[in-house]
């Protein structure tokens, strides 16, 4: 038995995926892995499949030799992976003195695809952790 992201597969699961994958050589890896999830109802809290954790368990169970993944399609790029670093914005780093009380309401907002973007993506470069605990800025 394997488990992966909460989830067990029995060795008799792991032979239908086999037996599935064989009757279905037409299909990419992307393809296998949502119609495993729609028929394992396979699915997140918000309805929508778990196609990214099931396809990671297919890699997974492809890489241990369990199963025989058809060959990769295409490559997917990684357009975070290639995007060019922020500009660098600077802000006021010294701390806040006073008590919580007296800051005003914080305000979350979503900043994709408006003005403030580059701003989210150059201060989420500069101070974000890695793990090692080390900003990169």
């Amino acid at each position: 038995m394997v488990t992966y992201r909460g989830r067990s597969i029995t060795s008799e699961q792991i032979v239908c995926i086999r037996r599935w994958i064989a009757d279905r050589p037409e299909l990419s890896r992307w393809k296998l892995s949502r119609e495993l999830c729609e028929a394992w109802h396979w699915k997140q809290a918000n309805g929508a499949l778990r196609d990214m954790v099931c396809r990671g368990l297919l890699l997974r169970l492809h890489r241990a030799g369990e199963i025989e993944l058809p060959p990769v399609k295409r490559a997917v790029r990684n357009r975070i992976a290639e995007r060019a670093r922020p500009t660098c914005v600077r802000i006021e780093e010294r701390p806040l003195r006073g008590s919580l009380g007296d800051l005003p309401p914080l305000e979350f907002v979503q900043v994709r695809r408006s003005p403030e973007e580059a701003l989210f993506h150059s201060l989420l470069e500069q101070h974000h952790f890695t793990s090692s605990g080390i900003g990169r800025g």
